[in-house]
């Protein structure tokens, strides 16, 4: 079973090179979102390599093997809404969209990987036509229910010509957190590319790949994310379908995305400055060499010593040491740096469809955040870090009884 859920990939999803070299490698962990229950616990885990090669000829980072994504998204139980932060987001950004081109009642948007509707709801209350798409079949059904339609599917061109007779051509396309995600990303482009009005344009946001070595992000790798964006092999993948990325912007979400804007070649949006702006400040970071990775590797090195090291003291001390947050970058943080139940107590985290499980390889149980005022302990890991002001703030009681704070990333934190 194991040979069909997971296979090597040969070349570049981008470029379609075959010039790859091997740079990162986290061993062979589980799906960092494969959260088991009590009774799973006793059964075998599925294990799979986590590597990510650099292509030569374009600059994509990507995974070298791909996990079947029935494997990782049927049931998955990620769902954003939780996060107030990204509410927040998508509220911002639904309404940007809106007022920058020019949307009416009469406009259709669909969101590629919608999850709970998080963007669908705020273009929804802006008066647009909605419609979403996500493979989670739990997770669509229950958007559907919450009046916001999600098809349970993934997105391909048979689809898409289903969506143009139901409903018509689509303004604007949106896949947020899904460009990483996809294996095979020619048929999603080609979808996307037949279900777009001729002056319709596709938004696409993803972490970025400046933010991950500036950063030093390592714990974003696993087997959900195949690919690592940065501007230029974005360009040269767009090419090959007649499009064109015609405005980028940066964002804060996870810790620094970019917002891409994409057109087809026919079109006549203009091109924006922004694009050539980012293209030159990735070539002065190195983005095209290999060194670069290189050096990065030696960082996360670096930050597994000094973080193990940190909590293996606090531990001889006698002091108690909890996680917080049970995002799919703290499995991945947990699984490569052996943090396991010799260390934390126990993880929290504000999910309901977490609460009760266990976390994927070191199996720590995951709780209610009102565990943390009845076990009163001595430190907090952030792994959800990308949110830890919120968290911190959430958390006052904990810091004003004198309890500490450690952020892990970029470098080991005390507060």
């Amino acid at each position: 079973m194991i040979n069909r859920l997971v296979q090597k990939f040969p070349h570049c999803r981008f470029c379609l090179g075959k010039r790859l070299k091997l740079v990162f490698n986290l061993g062979n962990q589980p799906a960092a979102n494969a959260f088991l229950s009590k009774k799973e616990l006793n059964s075998k885990e599925h294990l799979f390599p986590l590597k990510v090669n650099f292509c030569s000829d374009c600059g994509l980072l990507q995974l070298t093997h791909v996990v079947s994504p029935d494997y990782l998204f049927r049931n998955y139980v990620y769902v954003s809404s939780t996060s107030p932060v990204f509410v927040k987001h998508f509220e911002d950004y639904a309404k940007q969209v809106y007022e920058n081109f020019n949307l009416n009642k009469n406009s259709l948007i669909v969101d590629i990987g919608s999850n709970d509707g998080i963007l669908l709801r705020p273009f929804k209350k802006l008066g647009v036509r909605v419609l979403g798409i996500d493979p989670a079949r739990k997770i669509a059904k229950e958007a559907s229910k919450n009046g916001l339609e999600t098809l349970p599917e993934y997105f391909d061109q048979k689809l898409a010509d289903y969506i143009i007779k139901k409903n018509s051509f689509a303004d604007v396309i949106c896949a947020n957190n899904v460009f990483a995600h996809v294996p095979l990303i020619d048929e999603l482009v080609l979808a996307i590319r037949r279900l777009l009005k001729p002056e319709g344009i596709l938004v696409i946001e993803a972490p970025y790949l400046v933010d991950f070595i500036q950063k030093n992000l390592f714990d974003t790798i696993y087997h959900e994310h195949v690919s690592y964006l940065s501007v230029k092999p974005l360009i040269t993948f767009f090419k090959r379908f007649d499009m064109m990325v015609f405005d980028v912007q940066k964002t804060n979400s996870h810790g620094g995305s970019i917002r891409v804007f994409i057109k087809k070649n026919e079109s006549k949006r203009r091109v924006r400055p922004s694009v050539e702006k980012f293209v030159k400040e990735e070539k002065v970071l190195g983005l095209q060499s290999l060194r670069t990775y290189q050096r990065f590797w030696k960082n996360v090195t670096k930050n597994k010593k000094e973080l193990r090291l940190m909590l293996k003291e606090l531990k001889s001390q006698g002091k108690s040491i909890v996680g917080y947050g049970a995002p799919a970058k703290g499995n991945t943080l947990l699984n490569y740096f052996d943090i396991g139940l010799d260390i934390l107590e126990y993880i929290v985290d504000d999910s309901q469809y977490k609460q009760g499980l266990y976390s994927p390889g070191m199996h720590l149980p995951i709780v209610a955040p009102s565990k943390i005022s009845e076990t009163k302990p001595d430190y907090v890991l952030i792994l959800a870090w990308n949110f830890a002001d919120p968290i911190m703030s959430k958390l006052s009681n904990f810091k004003h009884r004198g309890g500490k704070f450690i952020i892990p990333i970029p470098e080991p934190k005390l507060l």
